[in-house]
């Protein structure tokens, strides 16, 4: 499969891309663990069905050192025993976030709650950013067609 756009070769997408980037490496910078914020990205992209993101995250998760088995399960992660109530609270909080338009109703009292008792202002902020940061990537690349199979570790960092 070919892309509809080559944003890379794009003048404005150029300079659009920039200001993303920037943006994904404040967050990668963040009090959030990284483990987390590669946990919630890929759920984001499975929810979407962006291919190219989760070859992404998948694979700079694994290079980070996270299992097979935790990657495998994230899809399924509430049936799942190999997951933090932490990071169950987030991987919640981001699809609440991204299936805003199922729900109606956005993010619940109740996931927000359980997000609260295990992460800061901080790191609460930078969950919010990340799933709406990574919803607005899986769009762009869902539009364009971007192919996956061919990421990198490292490869936009």
């Amino acid at each position: 499969m070919d892309a509809r756009l080559d944003y890379f070769a794009n003048p404005t997408a150029g300079k659009a891309l920039k200001h993303f980037m920037a943006a994904g490496k404040a967050l990668r910078d963040s009090p959030l663990p990284a483990a987390t914020q590669e946990l919630v990205a890929l759920r984001v992209s499975q929810i979407n069905g962006c291919a190219v993101c989760i070859d992404m995250h998948t694979k700079e998760a694994a290079a980070a050192g996270e299992t097979p088995v935790r990657l495998n399960l994230v899809a399924a992660w509430r049936e799942a025993t190999v997951f933090t109530d932490a990071e169950r609270a987030a991987l919640e909080l981001a699809e609440e976030g991204t299936r805003v338009a199922d729900g109606a109703r956005g993010v619940s009292d109740e996931v927000w709650a359980s997000a609260a008792e295990h992460y800061d202002e901080e790191q609460l902020t930078t969950l919010v950013f990340l799933v709406s940061f990574m919803n607005s990537v899986n769009r762009l690349n869902i539009i364009a067609q971007q192919p996956a199979g061919n990421y990198e570790p490292g490869q936009f960092h």
